[in-house]
């Protein structure tokens, strides 16, 4: 069995920093980032204008976990084992029949064993975190509206245009010269957009200090956007947390790709500067690489392994590459979780304060981390086993990235601050249950039902 996890082994605490130590008012920042690609393909490439419109109900198309192949235009929910437990063509769900004929009950052609596959591909992508799943809905929706316009399309080719929204709005330099949707928003008003940090947030980060801890911040944002997450959520002095700060980090490459290939860059002024050789001191840096992070702190520590655990939201780009090529510990923020616990608490949806109206208001998401109609829980599903016999539960492909791939599953950092340095989470491992893993509680629909099973 696994040795239970606590902070006070670890000698550095590291953190990403979007949807992880900055939370986001979801029903807001969500229609924002699906607006900031619409509007680009409606007035640069001669999309419908529909797309902007935008209902409730919509909105519950959005579920992590979801891939989309966008040369045939469909989505899908797969099993631990590969195989395609829902589907949708654009955003109008597959029927068991239709599910059937085009899948089977056969590995879906892009699904590889090893539960780390690539998230994105020229094939294929996946939505693993809130950044991207409103993408999801927009392509869903483009899908459709092409299938409509050509009297049902098969094949379709606007990936291309999705890729080409990310510039203006999301650009290095967007966050200064003040292009896009995105960050004027942002900039103009954080409060609707962004939750301020909890006290016991910053008192624990303090605490880590206090205790000895290297506290290292690495983020694929730019250093601009940065500081204004951080002063907003941690203070002006937010800078005297952490002893190394990377931004524009690059993530999953920073660490999956040799040095060579991502030296770290000193930054003046937000604009990055000269490539170092290696990283001798702390300090705030740009792009980079683990192998040299580590290197400093071996330094730093004056030990020969020291002992990391990398806080992250994303399976793709922090998770599994924290794991699978630096060995770190990991903890995975998981707001499906902070889900559950409204549902355990049997408050009314949308009964947070969704903040001040704005020019992008539009229609209000549904908090993404709620159950989705269309496509079920995020980590089960049921599937027929035999004519005349009852459905059976299995686990998603996400879940068992979950439990592969991570220390521990939190809903957020605030679930674990106020808990003593010392305190020993049960872990996820082989030989534990499937739930030991995810702390304060377990999700619903796995404590439901331990006996979950392989299709």
């Amino acid at each position: 069995m696994a040795q239970p996890f606590s902070l006070a082994a670890c000698d550095v605490v590291g953190f990403d920093l979007d949807h992880t130590l900055c939370r986001y008012n979801l029903p807001e920042s969500t229609p924002l980032i699906y607006n900031s690609f619409a509007e680009f393909l409606g007035k640069e490439k001669g999309y419908d204008k529909e797309l902007l419109v935008v209902t409730p109900e919509d909105w519950d198309f959005c579920c992590q976990g979801l891939a989309s192949d966008p040369e045939d235009g469909n989505f899908i929910k797969l099993a631990d084992n590969g195989t395609v437990l829902r589907a949708s063509h654009g955003t109008q769900m597959l029927t068991p029949e239709a599910l059937a004929k085009a899948y089977g009950k056969k590995e879906w052609k892009h699904f590889l064993s090893d539960t780390g596959m690539a998230c994105r591909s020229g094939k294929y992508y996946f939505y693993n975190n809130y950044s991207d799943l409103p993408g999801a809905l927009l392509c869903a929706r483009v899908v459709d509206s092409l299938t409509k316009q050509n009297n049902g399309q098969k094949t379709f080719d606007f990936w291309k245009d999705i890729v080409a929204g990310i510039r203006p709005n999301y650009k290095m330099s967007a966050f200064k010269e003040n292009c896009g949707i995105y960050f004027p928003e942002i900039k103009r008003d954080p409060g609707r957009y962004l939750h301020s940090g909890p006290e016991s947030v910053k008192k624990w980060l303090r605490q880590l200090k206090d205790a000895g801890k290297i506290l290292v911040l690495i983020t694929s944002s730019h250093s601009d956007y940065c500081r204004l997450l951080c002063e907003y959520i941690l203070g002006n002095d937010f800078t005297e947390l952490f002893d190394i700060v990377i931004t524009n980090a690059l993530k999953p490459g920073f660490f999956s790709h040799p040095p060579s290939q991502r030296p770290f860059r000193t930054l003046e002024n937000d604009e990055e500067q000269e490539t170092l050789p290696s990283l001798d001191k702390p300090g705030w840096y740009s792009q980079g690489n683990a192998v040299h992070l580590y290197e400093l702190l071996k330094k730093m520590t004056s030990k020969q392994e020291p002992q990391v655990v990398y806080f992250g939201d994303s399976m793709h780009s922090d998770i599994f590459p924290a794991r699978h090529y630096s060995n770190w510990e990991t903890v995975l923020i998981l707001e499906e979780l902070r889900g559950d616990e409204g549902m355990r608490d049997r408050r009314p949806e949308g009964s947070e304060s969704l903040g001040k109206k704005g020019k992008y208001e539009g229609s209000k998401a549904k908090p993404l981390n709620t159950l989705s109609k269309k496509w079920g829980s995020f980590f089960t599903d049921s599937v027929s086993r035999l004519e005349n016999t009852e459905d059976s539960l299995v686990h998603t492909w996400s879940c068992k990235r979950i439990s592969t791939y991570n220390t521990i599953a939190i809903p957020s950092i605030e679930a674990i601050a106020e808990l003593p340095l010392d305190y020993k989470c049960a872990g996820f491992s082989s030989s534990n249950s499937k739930t030991a893993g995810y702390y304060p509680h377990p999700p619903l629909a796995l404590s439901d039902d331990e006996t979950l099973t392989t299709k």
